[in-house]
């Protein structure tokens, strides 16, 4: 049992040593995943080919069918529930410093509203978008396989026009968005993104709404209407899923977790983590059966 924070790590879990700054899967089956929840710091594009999958994503459960796909950011917390037999997924994972190289604008990506669940979307495409998709990634593995001059430069290219297609493709469904409703999302989904950045270090809604440059109640109108939840909730179920993943690691006491997370004792800890999951730190690991 062990943590996957990294590309590098994830792809080890499957035997596949890659050392760049991008991947793009083959689409056969896979028939393992990590037992654990796991967190993510590279771009992921998956798209469901054949069967289907449960899994849970920042504590939300989903099933995810032929043609769904799922595009999420750095820092997202992933965790594999069940598949079925014929489950097959075409993956795409990125560095996003490797996408934005020779790009002015560093915050392209997050101006594509992408993530309309906060670090992650799930959408259903139709089967000629599906294709699309696919035919893209299709034409990314080839063109990896034939190591060129412009190789690195072609990737980064189709890897941009995929998420534009992408993002045209979530935008048809929110057409009706008005300007004004548009930045209140991007309000929202820069909450969720520095939330994820700092939750070891700063659990204040005055904090986050310090560096938004918004009044408290308007952060919480904002996030209210945005997610029907409360910065406070959004807060704890981000801290929630740092201490899973912190939790997977056996190398890590339950002592030095609370430390890490800022808690004021073990106890502090162990009362945060009942609270949402109705068993304790301790119990969790024998559940999972993490040695430690």
């Amino acid at each position: 049992m062990r943590t996957y924070e990294s590309l590098h790590d994830t792809l080890s879990f499957y035997s596949i040593n890659c050392h760049e700054s991008y991947y793009v899967s083959s689409g056969k089956a896979i028939f393992s995943f990590p037992d654990l929840p796991f967190r993510m710091d590279y771009y992921a594009l998956c798209i469901c080919t054949s069967g289907e999958i449960n899994i849970e994503i920042d504590n939300q459960k989903y099933r995810v069918e032929a043609n769904d796909f799922l595009v999420s950011a750095p820092s997202t917390v992933i965790k594999f529930l069940h598949t079925s037999e014929n489950f097959k997924m075409q993956l795409l994972f990125f560095d996003k410093n490797f996408l934005i190289k020779n790009i002015s604008n560093p915050f392209i990506i997050e101006k594509m509203n992408l993530f309309n669940k906060g670090s992650y979307s799930i959408i259903t495409a139709d089967p000629k978008n599906a294709s699309l998709i696919l035919n893209s990634m299709g034409y990314m593995k080839r063109k990896t396989k034939r190591k060129g001059k412009f190789t690195e430069e072609i990737i980064r290219a189709s890897i941009f026009n995929l998420l534009l297609e992408v993002a045209e493709l979530m935008n048809k469904e929110n057409d009706n968005t008005d300007e004004k409703e548009e930045g209140k999302k991007d309000l929202f989904l820069r909450f969720h993104q520095l939330v994820k950045e700092n939750i070891q270090h700063q659990r204040s809604v005055q904090y986050y709404a310090g560096q938004l440059f918004v009044s408290n109640k308007y952060l919480i109108e904002i996030v209210k209407k945005s997610s029907g939840k409360t910065p406070h909730q959004i807060i704890d179920e981000t801290l929630l899923g740092e201490a899973y993943v912190l939790l997977g690691n056996p190398h890590l006491t339950i002592s030095e977790i609370a430390f890490e997370l800022r808690f004021n004792s073990v106890s502090a800890f162990g009362r945060f983590f009942k609270k949402y999951t109705s068993y304790s730190p301790s119990q969790y690991r024998i559940n999972e059966n993490i040695q430690t």
